[in-house]
């Protein structure tokens, strides 16, 4: 009876009940709320996040280089020449800001301090998310003449920050091991799946160089990508299989204020549209306003140039999807305080739900 399960369940619901769980503990009871999932795709994920950070530095314009490495044992090692994760204590917490980053959530440079306008990865929590997920973590940043080398332990400090050495270089290098308590499906990174997300970053920054390395027994590959036209490259290389309809890539780029967008297309002989769109170098395959906008800038831009040269009489209109038949197209956008608004749909009834990731 409807009285029974009531008797059963009216257990004191109060303050003793509420569990405050605290900075890095969260990330590894909940490991998908961060990284998606704990499969394949969250594994891969890991690296992105470092190399969102790196790729930060590269939109800053410190970075020119950035090397993703697998090593024996599925240990993944990434390298950039940026300036450095900052080693000096932080104010607030009277810690290293290496060691903030590392270990507290939402802590970086992405949140008005001027240390990056644009910024990609997720918001400050990538570094510390990774550490969390990793049964050990060490990172060592060459900057001001030394180098400064720190360890951890899924998230906690088993090194404090300590110099190892004198350098001259500037950069960062992050050596990590991702937890299997937490990757039950799979700790066995795949090199293509790493090869062909930064090969899209190389194309959508333009002149950054990336190289990829596999260093596994029987499975070494490596290959270095540099693509000095960017995202114009990116559309001749989605085109490679098929028949473009005019020899040049079509770019257009615009700036205001902080923020900017480039658009790159070309027109091929099939009959599909290819519209790949990205805020921050981060896709966004459910589209967006950029999208949004592109495609009907370019509608009303064919029925403008139509009506002028007389081609399209009185009402006539070409509709949206004829323009964009044979259509091979990137947008990359990117912005200072990007909202990026995923399609995680939940059922209530008939509505539904779209949350901001």
């Amino acid at each position: 009876h409807w009285e029974d399960s009531v008797t059963q369940t009216s257990h004191e619901y109060d303050a003793s009940e509420i569990q405050v769980l605290e900075g890095l503990e969260a990330v590894r009871k909940r490991p998908g709320m961060y990284i998606g999932s704990t499969s394949s795709s969250g594994l891969h994920h890991l690296v992105y996040e470092i190399v969102d950070n790196a790729i930060d530095e590269a939109l800053a314009g410190y970075c020119r280089h950035i090397t993703v490495t697998i090593l024996p044992g599925d240990i993944i090692k990434v390298t950039d020449d940026g300036r450095g994760i900052p080693v000096d204590i932080q104010a607030q917490t009277g810690k290293p800001a290496l060691e903030v980053v590392y270990t507290i959530l939402h802590a970086g440079g992405k949140f008005g301090g001027g240390g990056y306008k644009v910024s990609g990865g997720l918001h400050g929590v990538g570094a510390s998310v990774v550490n969390a997920l990793s049964e050990w973590l060490e990172v060592r940043v060459h900057r001001d003449g030394k180098i400064y080398e720190m360890k951890f332990s899924r998230g906690r400090v088993t090194q404090e920050m300590t110099v190892i050495g004198a350098t001259e270089k500037t950069g960062t290098e992050v050596v990590f091991q991702p937890d299997p308590e937490m990757f039950t499906d799979t700790t066995v990174y795949e090199y293509d799946i790493l090869h062909t997300r930064m090969r899209e970053e190389a194309f959508l920054n333009a002149g950054l160089h990336i190289t990829t390395e596999d260093l596994r027994p029987g499975r070494e590959q490596r290959d270095e990508m540099c693509y000095e036209g960017g995202i114009r490259e990116f559309v001749t290389w989605l085109n490679r299989t098929k028949t473009p309809l005019h020899e040049k890539v079509i770019y257009m780029s615009g700036q205001r204020e902080d923020s900017m967008a480039e658009v790159a297309m070309q027109y091929n002989d099939s009959y599909n549209e290819l519209i790949l769109s990205f805020a921050n170098n981060v896709h966004t395959p459910e589209g967006g306003m950029h999208e949004e906008g592109f495609k009907r800038a370019l509608t009303a831009a064919l029925n403008n140039y139509g009506k002028k040269i007389g081609l399209l009489k009185n009402e006539e209109k070409v509709s949206g999807e004829d323009c964009r038949e044979g259509l091979c197209c990137v947008i990359s956008v990117k912005l200072t305080n990007a909202q990026f608004e995923g399609q995680t749909k939940a059922k209530l009834g008939n509505s539904e739900i779209r949350t901001l990731v």
